[in-house]
């Protein structure tokens, strides 16, 4: 099996990349944004079918066990987990799981209410742990994103500065959050 891929992009398609290893194309399906000419080194997850053999690449081992995550999920093959990888960061996705934010899964192509809780309820005690401090406990960040939502900002452009509110201001409720939240939205702009 291949484990680990490093060479250069030669042609980017619809979802994978040609990467050249040597004086090997490798077809890589990936999520990653990656430039024609670049230098990469992608972790390869082999998938082999009866009619195919796939090679998925990612950045890093958590994105790949991610990956592998989340075909585990009945319902969610390889193309939704891609979708759903290219959609919303590592980062972002892992914490959705963690905190049980459905509607942020939602918002990959593809994938519905009940796959997103599905995914929710399959991955929520593997992705939990001390490597999530979201606020959680507290209910801060789904009521700060309802908030921020009803004010007509869409959840993909507002949950990773609303998670890093959260984190950043741990004793801090969604009315204290909701003005910094507006400010730091309008800096952006």
């Amino acid at each position: 099996m291949i484990g680990k891929l490093q060479g250069v992009i030669d042609y980017i398609g619809d979802g994978y990349v040609i990467l050249m290893a040597g004086n090997v194309g490798y077809k890589v399906y990936t999520p990653e944004f990656l430039t024609p000419k670049a230098t990469v080194s992608l972790w390869i997850e082999t998938i082999v079918r009866e009619d195919s053999i796939r090679l998925f690449g990612f950045s890093t081992l958590a994105a790949q066990n991610l990956f592998n995550q989340l075909t585990t999920v009945s319902g969610v093959g390889p193309k939704v987990a891609l979708a759903i990888m290219g959609t919303i960061k590592t980062e972002t996705l892992m914490s959705a799981i963690a905190t049980g934010d459905a509607k942020t899964i939602a918002t990959a192509p593809g994938v519905g209410k009940k796959v997103a809780e599905k995914i929710i309820v399959e991955l929520k005690n593997k992705m939990g742990g001390s490597n999530f401090d979201f606020g959680t406990d507290s209910g801060v960040l789904p009521d700060l994103l309802s908030a921020l939502e009803s004010l007509g900002y869409r959840r993909m452009d507002i949950v990773d500065m609303a998670q890093k509110l959260v984190s950043n201001n741990p004793d801090a409720d969604v009315a204290k959050l909701v003005p910094i939240a507006l400010k730091e939205i309008s800096g952006n702009k």
